[in-house]
């Protein structure tokens, strides 16, 4: 039993239509891809209203795509809109880059790094220590995301055999007499 696709009959209201649905997914997915980051980074408030629009947008679109299953145009802008979405919200969501990360560095170069990264502002903590092959440094940099992303390309021009671990962090301690949890 073979399945067949009948595209005939398409009209421009057809067209339009479908064009509605996919920007309207496109629109509901990135809020989705931003809900799980604010969700990770424990940020409950936006997580509560990109939930609230993605899914309030979810329950038009879906209202609308179900009760004109007759042509399979509809399917594929729907498909096409969830796709792009993802897209355009892991960009989003790269865009904004909020939160803070913590950049380690195992290096053999641990001293001329760790005067590099202090050089462009950077708070940086070196341990040494023992791998497989001999002695090894361990530097932490703690930074905004947005600069956490200049951190490997620097570092491998020091040494291109760098091997780097990007984490997020939640919260983070300051250190001092009026030490306070700071929560994005």
């Amino acid at each position: 039993m073979a399945i067949t696709l009948d595209f005939s009959g398409i009209s421009f209201d057809m067209i339009l239509g479908g064009l509605l649905i996919a920007f309207a997914r496109i629109f509901d997915v990135s809020l989705g891809v931003l809900r799980m980051s604010a969700q990770a980074a424990g940020r409950k408030k936006a997580a509560w209203g990109f939930a609230f629009l993605e899914s309030l947008i979810w329950v038009i679109v879906v209202s609308s795509i179900v009760t004109s299953l007759d042509h399979p145009v509809y399917a594929i802008f729907y498909a096409l809109g969830f796709a792009s979405g993802t897209l355009v919200g892991v960009l989003l969501e790269g865009a904004f880059a909020r939160g803070e990360q913590v950049v380690r560095v195992f290096t053999h170069h641990g001293d001329a790094m760790s005067a590099e990264f202090r050089q462009q502002g950077w708070r940086v903590t070196q341990f040494e220590g023992k791998g497989r092959d001999g002695p090894i440094q361990l530097l932490f940099i703690h930074l905004t995301r947005k600069k956490a992303k200049n951190v490997p390309s620097l570092a491998r021009t020091i040494d291109p055999d760098s091997f780097i671990v990007v984490d997020d962090v939640r919260s983070s301690l300051s250190a001092g007499p009026q030490a306070q949890l700071v929560r994005k």
